[in-house]
């Protein structure tokens, strides 16, 4: 029994087996036939990818060049609007230029009444044309030499009539039974006789026959009067310079008269060295002391003063009587070097002054300049004069008076040397003839 059972059992898992088998075989074939199926889709869409990958880069690389095309065109494109913007100024620029020639030529031909069409309607061309035309014959007008009968004022302020000599638009010379000569603005449009001698030249141009050289007063216009050229003595340069150039000439005045008191004064102190000296060394030899300041007693100065107070002290030691030496120059040098010191102070105070008078003078021309502007030179003229002559005055006064007080300073130290040599040089005698 059991082995029946046992086949049986056998036999079922045979016949499981052999129908499992069919089953995976099967199965094995629809997988099969599945990869096969996949695999033909799969190469299908590879090649459709690979289709679609080179439409792609083929479409890309259209784009690209035509971005290149693109770029390109609007390099183009902005360099022509470059082009064409540069144009566009330069004819903005020209007709400003031609706008602005156009207002200058209106300004100065107005002046002489030619008329430049300058309204909004008129065409900018022609009017430029006619504008350079009418330049160009009023350049002629003016750069010629024309006569013609007119009035202008005497130097005494009486006008006359006669003949004026124009030559172009920057001088004239006027030409009567009065006077004759060269002519200058007087205001308004008219002339007047320059001050200075110019009547040969007139006549020569009154009858055609000019000179090389010609005495000639250029003007700008008619406008403004121009004033007679007067020479400017030293006095109105002293002027100028204000009440501290005054101060300053006072100073050097002061210098001055010092220096001549202490020129006189060093005279007066030097004076007779030589002779005293020989004198007093004469009776020193015949050992004579009381003789020799006999013999000097007479003589006046600083030098016969040092030398009576060493004899009167000649019998005492030698310290003694170097000290009393010393102290008698000593007591002399106040009256050499008088003034001295104050003549190097004024020579030092004087260009001190003269840069006040600059910073003050420079003062007041901006305080003109603040008030009136810079439209009038003859405004400034006085703060600057002041300025200037200043520190010339002062420069003027310094330089001699420095000069001459230190040459004068060295003539009195040169005294002192000598009296204390002729002092000493007596000393010395007197002790070499007392031995003997």
């Amino acid at each position: 029994m059991k082995i029946l059972l046992t086949l049986f059992l056998l036999l079922s898992t045979l016949l499981s087996a052999d129908e499992l088998r069919d089953a995976y075989e099967k199965e094995f074939t629809f997988l099969k036939a599945q990869k096969t199926e996949l695999e033909k889709r799969l190469r299908q869409e590879k090649l459709f990818q690979t289709k679609e990958v080179a439409t792609t880069k083929q479409k890309v690389q259209n784009l690209q060049n035509r971005y290149v095309k693109l770029s390109q065109e609007e390099k183009n494109l902005e360099n022509q609007m470059q082009k064409l913007s540069v144009k566009l100024d330069d004819k903005r620029s020209n007709k400003e230029i031609i706008a602005s020639v156009l207002i200058q030529a209106k300004s100065l031909l107005d002046e002489y009444n030619i008329e430049v069409n300058d309204k909004k309607d008129a065409d900018i061309l022609k009017v430029t044309r006619k504008a350079f035309v009418d330049g160009a014959h009023l350049y002629k007008q003016l750069s010629s030499l024309e006569k013609e009968n007119g009035k202008f004022y005497l130097t005494d302020g009486t006008k006359t009539d006669g003949t004026i000599i124009k030559i172009g638009n920057i001088a004239a010379y006027g030409v009567t039974d009065k006077a004759k000569g060269a002519l200058a603005p007087a205001g308004n449009g008219e002339y007047k006789i320059w001050n200075q001698d110019a009547s040969a030249d007139a006549l020569a141009f009154a009858k055609g026959t000019p000179r090389k050289d010609i005495k000639i007063f250029i003007y700008e216009n008619l406008d403004k009067d121009v004033e007679y050229k007067k020479e400017k003595t030293l006095e109105d340069t002293i002027k100028g310079g204000g009440t501290i150039g005054y101060i300053i000439l006072i100073l050097g005045a002061l210098g001055l008269l010092l220096i001549l008191i202490r020129t006189v004064l060093l005279i007066r102190a030097g004076s007779n060295v030589k002779e005293i000296t020989n004198t007093v060394v004469e009776k020193l030899r015949n050992n004579k002391p009381q003789e020799a300041l006999e013999a000097i007693k007479g003589y006046k100065g600083s030098t016969a003063r040092v030398i009576k107070a060493t004899l009167r002290n000649i019998d005492k030691d030698r310290d003694h009587i170097e000290d009393i030496v010393t102290e008698n120059i000593l007591n002399e040098s106040s009256h050499i070097d008088r003034f001295g010191n104050f003549v190097l102070v004024l020579a030092a105070v004087a260009p001190l002054l003269g840069l006040l008078g600059t910073v003050t003078g420079m003062i007041a021309t901006f305080d003109i300049i603040t008030e009136f502007g810079t439209g009038d030179p003859k405004l400034l003229s006085g703060g600057i004069s002041e300025a200037l002559v200043t520190t010339m005055l002062g420069l003027i006064v310094a330089i001699p008076l420095l000069l001459l007080g230190n040459l004068l300073s060295g003539w009195a130290q040169n005294i002192k040397d000598s009296m204390e040599q002729a002092a000493l040089h007596i000393v010395n005698e007197y002790e070499v003839h007392k031995e003997k």
